[in-house]
């Protein structure tokens, strides 16, 4: 998907300006960087994450993610964009597992900018992780491991039949 315009009810401007927001409710007291993101939802609805740090590392959660889980808690599972702000001064790209995450759910559009200024960057999903593994890939896997099953079968009757008739 190319990162298309967003509806006409909110401006790419208007959700880094969201993002801006959530991102002052970050809670980052060991790395001293705040993330905001802001997710428009399929329905129009904005849900709004930060980055939630854990004094036991690997417990944090990144702003994106913060938004996609509640944004699925409240039954939304489809998304038309996502903003996502620090305070550099240049956009910074969601981390890898962000990438992964976001991917998850399809691909729309990605606004990334600053605390600070109006540079933004505008992607999709897509392209911030091009060789992803979604759950298409499992759909593929499960048709490939449908035919190797019946393929395997096949061969293995055809295989008796032989034995029987030698």
């Amino acid at each position: 998907m190319a990162a298309s315009a967003l509806p006409q009810d909110i401006s790419d401007a208007e959700l880094v300006g969201l993002a801006r927001t959530a991102m002052k409710r970050a809670h980052c007291p060991y790395s001293k960087f705040p993330v905001g993101a802001a997710l428009l939802t399929e329905s129009g609805d904005i849900i709004l994450g930060c980055n939630v740090e854990n004094a036991s590392y690997g417990g944090t959660i990144c702003a994106e993610r913060s938004a996609v889980v509640s944004a699925v808690s409240q039954g939304h599972t489809k998304f038309r964009a996502i903003s996502v702000v620090t305070e550099l001064s240049e956009p910074a790209s969601p981390c890898g597992l962000c990438r992964q995450f976001l991917v998850e759910f399809g691909d729309f559009k990605v606004i990334i900018g600053t605390a600070f200024n109006s540079k933004t960057l505008i992607t999709s999903t897509r392209e911030l992780l091009p060789f992803a593994f979604t759950p298409e890939s499992l759909d593929t896997f499960e048709q490939e491991k449908s035919s190797a099953v019946a393929e395997i079968s096949a061969t293995t009757k055809e295989h008796d039949v032989a034995e029987v008739s030698s």
